[in-house]
């Protein structure tokens, strides 16, 4: 269920000029603010939790997924370039399934890297908190690359309602409404670092570990599933 001849092509779509520009710059801030953190306030573990925390994974992961995921697909649609994929003998849920794949790895790779870097340089993994952020940041990339992918096969305006919920939802309600913490991606990859990182360093999900697990492999496949039916229902000229 893996297609080189179209990972090849999404990789180039996604590493493009424009789009590799937009994938650097949100990890370079991050690496940035540690070292400016560092330099000014030390190694501090409080610190690094909340900027691998409140800026990292609330901000920086879902806008790099958003990239990613509505990147792989949405364009292609957008200017019809799709009806050449869909006219090579790959099956649909293949090309979905590749997509995905390429999201994935892209997504992991612009945060899970720079998080672990970052956390680092705060407080040199003190208490875990850097490889305990990774892990949520590697967890969390697979389930905003499957809902963005699905957001790019159903809208022409993907990237707009990829940048409300990122923004809106993960970053604001996400961290202050009680109700919406349990339905934020954030909240569901935050339950993992919290079991990964040292009880006592004051990482904090209002999810419960296997919850967030079955949240988070829900909406991965059940994402991934609508997405290959949406694509199913584009015809080409000519298709009955």
């Amino acid at each position: 269920m893996y297609d080189p001849t179209v990972a090849r092509l999404t990789y180039r779509a996604l590493l493009g000029r424009r789009r590799a520009l937009i994938l650097f710059i949100l990890p370079a801030l991050l690496l940035v603010i540690a070292v400016a953190v560092r330099l000014l306030v030390g190694a501090d573990d409080e610190t690094a939790v909340n900027v691998l925390g409140g800026f990292a994974l609330a901000t920086m992961v879902p806008l790099i997924g958003v990239v990613a995921g509505t990147g792989a697909i949405g364009p292609e649609i957008d200017d019809g370039s799709i009806v050449y994929l869909l006219a090579k003998p790959v099956k649909r849920p293949t090309i979905i399934l590749t997509k995905l794949t390429v999201a994935v790895a892209v997504t992991m790779a612009f945060s899970g890297i720079p998080m672990l870097i970052a956390g680092f340089i705060l407080n040199g993994n003190s208490q875990q908190i850097a490889v305990a952020f990774t892990v949520a940041a590697v967890v969390a990339s697979i389930a905003y690359s499957a809902v963005f992918l699905l957001l790019g096969t159903v809208s022409r305006n993907a990237v707009v309602f990829g940048l409300i919920y990122a923004l809106i939802w993960e970053s604001l309600f996400g961290n202050l409404v009680p109700g919406a913490r349990t339905l934020s991606v954030q909240q569901w990859a935050l339950a993992l670092a919290e079991k990964t990182a040292s009880p006592d360093v004051g990482i904090n999900s209002d999810v419960g570990l296997v919850t967030a697990a079955i949240l988070l492999a829900v909406v991965t496949v059940a994402g991934t599933w609508y997405a290959g039916q949406k694509l199913r229902t584009l015809t080409l000229a000519g298709e009955e």
